[in-house]
């Protein structure tokens, strides 16, 4: 497979205007990646498919991140008088992170046997900005996957032919995925509650009777 590096500086010459970012991954894996600006995310997808020395024409498996909101601890080197004299110091300093969804593509080449290449684009926000240009236009595949991703984290991907629940039914409320999401106490669609959602129910029942 090409290096990453190299992959980035292709693209930003074949696409004029295009962010790419490459995101490191410390893990024993080491699956670094690409985050793509979406503006002109369908036009590198597009680029990686057709030229001919990646042909990225499989996308393996398309899935979803949540990130809520969150203080990110860093450190940083600053100067200060130590004792009378001037040194540079580590300090730790928080900063607030905005949460964010993301849908993150590993993709392949069935012609020329690599990959795979990981590239992934991040919403505004979880509320009012969480959409997406879809990338089936590009790999058919991604159809049912950018299915599953909205379904769950509630992403929305602009172009898509068919976007709709895939796992949950319609009227479902919220996204299960998520890591703030809080499963409801009525269990009355289930139709032989048992153990823990028996516990549930009974209580969610008792609530109503004492209302």
């Amino acid at each position: 497979m090409i290096p990453l590096e190299t992959i980035k500086a292709q693209i930003e010459q074949a696409v004029p205007g295009a962010r790419i970012e490459i995101v490191r991954n410390d893990s024993p894996s080491a699956q670094h990646s690409l985050l793509l600006g979406n503006e002109h995310a369908l036009a590198v997808a597009k680029f990686t498919r057709d030229d001919p020395h990646l042909r990225l024409d499989y996308c393996s498996n398309a899935t979803g991140i949540d990130w809520p909101d969150a203080v990110l601890k860093e450190k940083v080197k600053i100067k200060k008088v130590v004792d009378g004299t001037e040194k540079e110091v580590e300090e730790i300093v928080e900063k607030k992170r905005q949460g964010f969804l993301e849908a993150v593509y590993h993709l392949y080449s069935m012609e020329l046997k690599h990959g795979p290449l990981i590239i992934r684009m991040r919403t505004g926000n979880r509320t009012d900005k969480a959409h997406l240009p879809s990338l089936t236009p590009i790999w058919r595949g991604a159809e049912f996957q950018e299915r599953e991703i909205y379904d769950l984290y509630g992403i929305i991907f602009d172009g898509h032919a068919d976007l709709r629940r895939i796992l949950m039914w319609d009227g479902f409320q919220d996204y299960p995925m998520r890591k703030d999401y809080v499963e409801p106490d009525d269990y009355e669609y289930e139709p032989t509650p048992h153990d823990e959602v028996l516990e549930k129910t009974q209580k969610h029942y008792a609530q109503e009777t004492k209302s």
